[in-house]
């Protein structure tokens, strides 16, 4: 039963993939606001797409931000677009630094086989019905809208960085792969889900074999997520020798991977792994996860947890020394500036206070205020500080100078307290 079912997915992949994904984000009157939709008319394409866009907060207005943001671009996007936002607000905020915080923008379909697909393909993977191949082989126009369209329209309307990556799911992955091969400077990371490598007698798998041999893939990362889509009779340990037309789909997913690792001197970071637990349509949301913990290794920061030690004896110079470090190993990732994080290190000044590492603490928010002197909230924190040692003089100058650069909901009352106490 279970080879059945097998070529009910690879179908699935064929029969649904000319329906039209729903571009409404379901927003009632009383919901939590999880992104935007906004659209632009493709001439490329002759049509208008609309996008999903998520974006962190201040991230909204390219002219007003002067944080810049990485950018996650996100194929078959409403079926992920909730998911991936989520997995990277809850990796990069409340004091996580798994991940930076990216704005990410969520492609919805409108004609899925002509844009996802690299060429025009006659023959059906079973010998069914080819209708559904007419308007195949679109992927280098939908590349073009991509490349000349989508992108400067994202980057002249929000706070992005040049620093991209390109995420997508069976045909999607088969998308990325292309896209690598064909236009590797478009993004630094590539996730292929699951990837349709099976696509067009393995056109896609044949031309990577050629690549990864005399191309040179610096600085660029790709991450692969292999869905358990083997039929009774079927195992990992025979697949690769495998002839049956129900493994054609893993079997050309593992030739790639294996033919990837094969190559170690063409600059390809290459992670991938199996996962026997996860089907077809169960696999993106962990492969998700395992991918951007694949992908951004370098941006946690594993070393402030020594500071926290009782026993650690370090300086406030130390502290800083250690944050300026490790954000110069961030900046060398990314190929531009990155300036430590407000948020995080307005964190840690809070950690280290609420610790009794005093010390400690006034570096870090003395840190905050001389990256950040036009935030009103790194003088409110040190106003906090002031206050927690006990020195109201400061916190009362620190609290007015929070004011002055800037309106907020909390520096005033402190500011009242202070002056009703006669301090």
């Amino acid at each position: 039963m279970k080879k059945y079912l097998f070529v009910l997915v690879i179908l699935s992949l064929a029969s649904c993939i000319d329906q039209k994904s729903s571009n409404e984000l379901p927003i009632a009157s009383n919901d939590i606001s999880f992104g935007i939709i906004d659209s632009l008319d493709s001439k490329i394409l002759g049509e208008s797409r609309k996008i999903w866009i998520h974006v962190p907060a201040g991230a909204e207005d390219a002219t007003f931000s002067s944080k810049k943001y990485p950018v996650l671009y996100l194929l078959d996007g409403p079926g992920h677009f909730f998911s991936v936002s989520g997995m990277i607000k809850q990796l990069s905020t409340n004091s996580n630094t798994v991940v930076p915080e990216m704005i990410i923008v969520a492609i919805p379909n409108t004609n899925r086989t002509r844009d996802l697909t690299p060429t025009h393909a006659d023959k059906a993977p079973f010998g069914e019905d080819t209708s559904w191949l007419k308007d195949s082989g679109g992927g280098e126009k939908f590349n073009d809208f991509i490349e000349e369209e989508l992108i400067p329209f994202i980057d002249k309307k929000y706070s992005t960085s040049p620093y991209r990556t390109y995420v997508g799911h069976s045909f999607g992955g088969l998308a990325v792969v292309n896209t690598l091969l064909t236009r590797p400077h478009l993004f630094n990371n590539y996730v292929a889900i699951d990837p349709s490598l099976w696509w067009d007698d393995q056109v896609i798998l044949k031309k990577a074999k050629a690549q990864f041999e005399t191309s040179d893939f610096t600085n660029k990362a790709l991450y692969v997520g292999i869905a358990n889509t083997l039929a009774d009779g079927q195992n990992m340990a025979t697949i690769e020798s495998d002839t049956a037309k129900t493994s054609i789909h893993i079997r050309s997913i593992m030739d790639f991977v294996k033919t990837g690792d094969s190559y170690d001197d063409n600059g390809l970071s290459l992670g991938w792994k199996y996962y026997p637990d996860d089907d077809h349509g169960s696999v993106p949301m962990i492969t998700e996860y395992d991918a951007l913990r694949f992908l951004f290794p370098w941006y946690r920061f594993k070393e402030i947890n020594t500071f926290f030690d009782p026993l650690n004896q370090a300086t406030g110079d130390d502290l800083v020394n250690a944050i300026q470090s490790h954000y110069k190993t961030i900046s060398d990732h990314f190929g531009y500036e990155v300036t430590a994080d407000e948020a995080m290190v307005n964190s840690l000044g809070y950690s280290f206070m609420n610790n009794d590492k005093m010390d400690l603490s006034f570096a870090a928010l003395d840190l905050n205020i001389k990256n950040y002197p036009n935030s009103s909230n790194v003088y409110d924190s040190m106003g906090d500080y002031f206050l927690a040692v006990k020195d109201s003089a400061k916190a009362l100058e620190s609290f007015e100078k929070a004011i002055a650069v800037g309106p907020n909901n909390f520096s005033q009352e402190k500011i009242d307290m202070l002056k009703s106490k006669g301090e």
